[in-house]
Parts: C-alpha cells; sequence; structure tokens
C-alpha cells in the first residue's frame, strides 16, 4: 500500500500507509496525529490542516485554488511549500510524499 510520510511539529517523523482516494488531511488525522485539527473537516473554510509539501512532489499534487490560497495568506507559518491538506487527494504518485504539519498559529 503506498504511503505517506508526516514530519510532526517537534521534527518526528513516520510513514503510515495511505488509501487512494482519502485526501492528505484524511491520512493524517486517521494515523492519530493529535496536532491536525481540521477543524472543517476538510470544507476549505479554516486553514487548521496545513501542512509543507516536499518541493518534490508539488507537480504531481493539483494547483492551489483562490479559496485555499486566500485561507493560506493568514498564517504566519506559510511558505512557498504550504498547502491545506484537505485539499490534496492522496494518489499511487504521492506513495512516499513527506508533508510536514505547520506550526499552529
Amino acid at each position: 500500500m503506498p504511503s505517506l510520510v508526516i514530519v510532526d511539529r517537534s521534527g518526528a517523523e513516520r510513514a503510515v500507509a495511505a488509501g487512494p482516494g482519502l485526501t492528505v488531511m484524511e491520512v493524517i488525522r486517521d494515523a492519530g496525529f493529535d496536532e491536525m485539527l481540521a477543524l472543517c473537516g476538510g470544507c476549505c473554510s479554516c486553514a487548521t490542516c496545513h501542512v509543507h509539501v516536499d518541493p518534490a512532489f508539488a507537480g504531481l499534487i493539483d494547483a492551489m485554488g483562490a479559496d485555499e490560497n486566500d485561507l493560506l495568506d493568514g498564517s504566519a507559518d506559510r511558505d512557498a511549500n504550504s498547502r491545506l491538506s484537505c485539499q490534496i487527494r492522496f494518489t499511487p504518485q504521492l506513495d512516499g510524499m513527506r508533508v510536514t504539519l505547520a506550526q499552529d498559529d
């Protein structure tokens, strides 16, 4: 099964199984990472699932939409690799992708 590598806020990383069809946020939540609040449940109406995506995988995920961009603008931890994990659909091509949980705003 494909995997997603998750780096928590302390820098510890863990690879977890990631089923296709789930969003990266769902994979992280289901793996028990309590740091990921995901308050809106994946509706793209908050930024509590903010992650930094490994740049090597940036070309394999869908482009950021306007709503996602607006929500990320409010984060002090935003960088060029910032995404809302609820907006990234996990696919087999993303096997091994590393995401780092953003610092809490």
